[in-house]
Protein backbone atom coordinates (compact mmCIF):
# COMPACT_ATOMS: atom_id res chain seq x y z
CA UNK A 1 0.00 0.00 0.00
CA UNK A 2 2.79 2.53 0.79
CA UNK A 3 4.46 1.63 -2.36
CA UNK A 4 1.55 1.93 -4.31
CA UNK A 5 0.93 5.31 -2.71
CA UNK A 6 4.23 6.77 -2.96
CA UNK A 7 3.62 5.99 -6.94
CA UNK A 8 0.93 7.44 -7.50
CA UNK A 9 2.47 10.90 -5.73
CA UNK A 10 5.49 10.50 -7.77
CA UNK A 11 3.11 10.56 -10.83
CA UNK A 12 1.12 13.76 -9.63
CA UNK A 13 4.16 15.93 -8.78
CA UNK A 14 5.68 14.74 -12.07
CA UNK A 15 1.91 16.03 -13.79
CA UNK A 16 2.32 18.85 -11.66
CA UNK A 17 5.93 19.71 -13.00
CA UNK A 18 4.56 19.06 -16.51
CA UNK A 19 1.43 21.30 -16.25
CA UNK A 20 3.58 24.32 -14.63
CA UNK A 21 5.97 24.02 -17.18
CA UNK A 22 3.39 24.39 -19.93
CA UNK A 23 1.59 27.64 -18.24
CA UNK A 24 4.99 29.13 -17.98
CA UNK A 25 5.62 28.09 -21.79
CA UNK A 26 2.22 29.76 -22.37
CA UNK A 27 3.03 33.00 -20.39
CA UNK A 28 6.26 33.52 -21.74
CA UNK A 29 4.78 32.76 -25.47
CA UNK A 30 2.20 35.63 -24.65
CA UNK A 31 4.64 37.72 -23.08
CA UNK A 32 6.73 37.55 -26.58
CA UNK A 33 3.73 37.86 -28.71
CA UNK A 34 3.18 40.89 -26.96
CA UNK A 35 6.43 42.21 -27.27
CA UNK A 36 6.53 41.76 -31.04
CA UNK A 37 3.21 43.14 -31.77
CA UNK A 38 4.82 46.53 -29.45
CA UNK A 39 7.42 46.97 -31.87
CA UNK A 40 5.84 46.30 -34.78
CA UNK A 41 3.67 48.96 -33.91
CA UNK A 42 6.68 51.31 -32.77
CA UNK A 43 8.61 50.92 -36.18
CA UNK A 44 8.29 53.60 -38.09
CA UNK A 45 5.72 53.67 -40.79
CA UNK A 46 7.01 53.01 -44.69
CA UNK A 47 5.67 54.80 -47.63
CA UNK A 48 3.73 51.19 -48.12
CA UNK A 49 1.81 51.54 -45.16
CA UNK A 50 0.96 54.87 -45.48
CA UNK A 51 -1.07 54.35 -48.01
CA UNK A 52 0.86 57.56 -50.24
CA UNK A 53 -0.12 58.06 -53.60
CA UNK A 54 1.86 57.17 -56.97
CA UNK A 55 5.08 59.36 -57.24
CA UNK A 56 5.30 60.35 -54.09
CA UNK A 57 8.72 60.56 -52.00
CA UNK A 58 9.15 60.61 -48.34
CA UNK A 59 12.74 62.37 -47.73
CA UNK A 60 14.47 64.32 -44.80
CA UNK A 61 15.14 67.86 -44.93
CA UNK A 62 19.10 67.82 -44.56
CA UNK A 63 20.16 71.46 -45.99
CA UNK A 64 17.58 74.21 -46.50
CA UNK A 65 18.12 77.48 -48.44
CA UNK A 66 15.58 80.34 -49.04
CA UNK A 67 15.94 83.04 -51.74
CA UNK A 68 13.19 85.89 -52.61
CA UNK A 69 10.87 83.53 -54.60
CA UNK A 70 12.01 79.98 -53.90
CA UNK A 71 12.80 77.70 -50.56
CA UNK A 72 15.65 74.92 -51.92
CA UNK A 73 16.32 71.88 -49.89
CA UNK A 74 18.57 68.63 -49.77
CA UNK A 75 16.53 65.74 -49.57
CA UNK A 76 17.46 62.50 -48.47
CA UNK A 77 15.12 58.88 -49.10
CA UNK A 78 16.67 55.77 -48.89
CA UNK A 79 20.52 57.13 -48.84
CA UNK A 80 20.31 59.40 -51.81
CA UNK A 81 20.33 62.99 -52.01
CA UNK A 82 18.53 65.48 -54.40
CA UNK A 83 17.94 69.19 -54.65
CA UNK A 84 14.52 70.22 -54.84
CA UNK A 85 12.74 73.56 -55.13
CA UNK A 86 9.49 74.91 -53.65
CA UNK A 87 8.06 78.14 -53.75
CA UNK A 88 9.65 80.21 -50.61
CA UNK A 89 8.00 78.08 -47.23
CA UNK A 90 9.39 77.45 -44.02
CA UNK A 91 10.91 74.32 -43.75
CA UNK A 92 12.78 72.56 -40.65
CA UNK A 93 15.93 70.69 -41.33
CA UNK A 94 15.74 67.33 -39.84
CA UNK A 95 12.16 67.29 -40.32
CA UNK A 96 10.23 64.82 -42.60
CA UNK A 97 7.97 65.68 -45.42
CA UNK A 98 6.78 64.60 -48.67
CA UNK A 99 6.80 65.97 -52.47
CA UNK A 100 5.24 64.06 -55.75
CA UNK A 101 7.60 64.25 -59.03
CA UNK A 102 8.44 67.54 -60.26
CA UNK A 103 10.10 68.84 -63.36
CA UNK A 104 14.04 68.14 -63.18
CA UNK A 105 16.50 70.68 -64.78
CA UNK A 106 20.05 70.20 -64.98
CA UNK A 107 22.69 72.95 -64.27
CA UNK A 108 20.24 75.18 -62.97
CA UNK A 109 21.65 78.66 -62.03
CA UNK A 110 20.38 80.37 -59.47
CA UNK A 111 21.18 83.92 -59.43
CA UNK A 112 20.49 84.93 -56.25
CA UNK A 113 22.20 82.25 -54.25
CA UNK A 114 24.82 82.34 -57.21
CA UNK A 115 25.18 78.46 -57.28
CA UNK A 116 24.64 76.03 -59.86
CA UNK A 117 23.01 72.79 -59.37
CA UNK A 118 23.98 70.07 -61.66
CA UNK A 119 20.11 68.47 -61.11
CA UNK A 120 17.54 70.02 -59.01
CA UNK A 121 13.59 69.26 -58.97
CA UNK A 122 11.18 71.90 -59.25
CA UNK A 123 8.08 70.76 -57.19
CA UNK A 124 4.51 71.89 -56.99
CA UNK A 125 3.16 69.54 -54.43
CA UNK A 126 5.21 69.49 -51.29
CA UNK A 127 3.58 68.97 -47.77
CA UNK A 128 5.26 67.83 -44.08
CA UNK A 129 1.96 65.14 -44.21
CA UNK A 130 1.90 62.63 -45.97
CA UNK A 131 -0.15 62.76 -49.73
CA UNK A 132 -2.33 59.73 -49.92
CA UNK A 133 -4.55 57.85 -52.49
CA UNK A 134 -7.07 59.94 -51.51
CA UNK A 135 -5.40 62.54 -53.99
CA UNK A 136 -6.79 62.13 -57.13
CA UNK A 137 -4.51 60.02 -59.64
CA UNK A 138 -4.94 62.53 -62.31
CA UNK A 139 -3.19 65.06 -59.80
CA UNK A 140 -0.80 62.58 -58.37
CA UNK A 141 0.66 61.42 -61.47
CA UNK A 142 1.21 64.75 -63.03
CA UNK A 143 4.42 66.77 -62.10
CA UNK A 144 1.94 70.04 -61.68
CA UNK A 145 -0.84 70.85 -59.89
CA UNK A 146 -4.05 71.33 -61.39
CA UNK A 147 -5.09 75.11 -61.67
CA UNK A 148 -7.58 76.25 -58.65
CA UNK A 149 -10.45 78.51 -59.84
CA UNK A 150 -9.57 82.04 -58.14
CA UNK A 151 -13.03 83.50 -57.18
CA UNK A 152 -14.34 87.03 -57.98
CA UNK A 153 -12.19 87.56 -61.14
CA UNK A 154 -13.98 89.45 -63.36
CA UNK A 155 -11.47 91.02 -65.99
CA UNK A 156 -12.48 92.93 -69.19
CA UNK A 157 -10.54 91.43 -72.65
CA UNK A 158 -7.92 93.87 -73.67
CA UNK A 159 -8.26 96.07 -76.84
CA UNK A 160 -7.69 94.05 -79.66
CA UNK A 161 -7.34 91.06 -77.50
CA UNK A 162 -9.02 87.84 -76.79
CA UNK A 163 -10.47 86.30 -73.40
CA UNK A 164 -9.32 82.69 -72.20
CA UNK A 165 -12.41 81.06 -73.17
CA UNK A 166 -12.27 82.34 -76.79
CA UNK A 167 -8.44 80.92 -76.82
CA UNK A 168 -9.29 77.63 -75.13
CA UNK A 169 -12.28 77.35 -77.36
CA UNK A 170 -10.88 77.86 -80.18
CA UNK A 171 -7.38 76.98 -79.71
CA UNK A 172 -6.67 75.09 -83.17
CA UNK A 173 -7.20 78.91 -85.00
CA UNK A 174 -4.96 80.89 -82.92
CA UNK A 175 -2.30 78.04 -82.78
CA UNK A 176 1.05 79.57 -83.57
CA UNK A 177 -0.66 83.09 -83.67
CA UNK A 178 0.36 86.29 -81.57
CA UNK A 179 -2.50 87.01 -79.21
CA UNK A 180 -2.89 89.69 -76.74
CA UNK A 181 -4.97 88.27 -73.03
CA UNK A 182 -5.52 90.62 -70.01
CA UNK A 183 -5.64 88.56 -67.29
CA UNK A 184 -5.11 88.61 -63.45
CA UNK A 185 -1.85 86.89 -61.71
CA UNK A 186 -2.74 83.71 -60.23
CA UNK A 187 0.45 82.69 -59.80
CA UNK A 188 4.71 83.71 -60.82
CA UNK A 189 7.34 80.80 -60.47
CA UNK A 190 10.48 82.85 -61.87
CA UNK A 191 13.56 81.66 -63.49
CA UNK A 192 12.58 78.51 -64.54
CA UNK A 193 14.45 76.84 -68.14
CA UNK A 194 15.46 80.03 -68.62
CA UNK A 195 12.53 82.07 -68.47
CA UNK A 196 9.15 83.21 -66.12
CA UNK A 197 6.16 81.41 -65.61
CA UNK A 198 2.96 83.12 -65.60
CA UNK A 199 -1.06 81.73 -64.98
CA UNK A 200 -3.47 84.63 -65.66
CA UNK A 201 -7.12 84.12 -64.82
CA UNK A 202 -10.32 86.13 -66.11
CA UNK A 203 -13.06 84.87 -64.69
CA UNK A 204 -14.07 83.49 -68.24
CA UNK A 205 -13.98 79.20 -69.20
CA UNK A 206 -14.33 76.93 -72.29
CA UNK A 207 -15.38 73.83 -70.79
CA UNK A 208 -13.30 73.11 -67.33
CA UNK A 209 -10.08 75.26 -69.05
CA UNK A 210 -9.80 79.03 -66.98
CA UNK A 211 -6.02 78.83 -66.39
CA UNK A 212 -3.62 80.06 -68.99
CA UNK A 213 0.07 79.39 -68.32
CA UNK A 214 2.64 82.76 -69.70
CA UNK A 215 5.94 82.19 -70.13
CA UNK A 216 7.55 86.03 -70.29
CA UNK A 217 10.66 87.16 -69.57
CA UNK A 218 8.94 89.92 -67.59
CA UNK A 219 8.61 90.09 -63.51
CA UNK A 220 4.85 90.02 -62.48
CA UNK A 221 3.49 89.69 -59.01
CA UNK A 222 0.00 87.44 -58.31
CA UNK A 223 -2.68 89.69 -57.59
CA UNK A 224 -1.54 91.93 -60.95
CA UNK A 225 -4.00 92.40 -64.17
CA UNK A 226 -1.59 92.99 -66.73
CA UNK A 227 -1.56 92.01 -70.42
CA UNK A 228 0.58 89.29 -72.06
CA UNK A 229 1.57 89.38 -75.71
CA UNK A 230 2.82 86.35 -77.07
CA UNK A 231 2.57 83.63 -79.05
CA UNK A 232 0.12 80.66 -78.96
CA UNK A 233 1.51 76.71 -78.56
CA UNK A 234 -0.53 73.90 -78.59
CA UNK A 235 0.27 70.29 -77.11
CA UNK A 236 3.61 71.65 -75.51
CA UNK A 237 5.41 68.71 -73.64
CA UNK A 238 8.44 69.93 -71.09
CA UNK A 239 8.68 66.84 -69.79
CA UNK A 240 8.34 65.12 -65.78
CA UNK A 241 4.78 65.35 -66.64
CA UNK A 242 5.02 69.34 -67.40
CA UNK A 243 2.26 69.18 -70.42
CA UNK A 244 0.41 72.11 -71.53
CA UNK A 245 -2.83 71.82 -74.10
CA UNK A 246 -2.41 75.39 -74.55
CA UNK A 247 0.61 77.98 -73.78
CA UNK A 248 1.28 81.14 -74.73
CA UNK A 249 4.91 81.76 -74.90
CA UNK A 250 7.88 84.74 -75.00
CA UNK A 251 5.44 87.14 -73.82
CA UNK A 252 5.74 90.66 -73.19
CA UNK A 253 3.81 92.87 -71.00
CA UNK A 254 1.55 95.91 -72.94
CA UNK A 255 0.69 98.90 -71.92
CA UNK A 256 -2.97 100.11 -73.09
CA UNK A 257 -3.19 103.31 -74.61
Amino acid sequence: MNTFVAKYLARFKITLTQTRIMKMKLKLFVLLAGILVFAFSCKPKSGKDENLAPNVHKVTAEEVLQTGSYTYILVSEDGTENWIAISKAEIEKGKTYYYMTGMEMTNFTSKELNRTFPSIFFVDKFSDKPITMTVSVADSTKGKQAPVAKEGIKVDPAKGGITIAELYGNKEKYAGQTVKIRGEVVKFSPEIMHRNWAHIQDGTKSGEMFDLTVTTMENVKVGDVVIFEGTVSLKKDFGAGYFYEVIVENARLVKEI
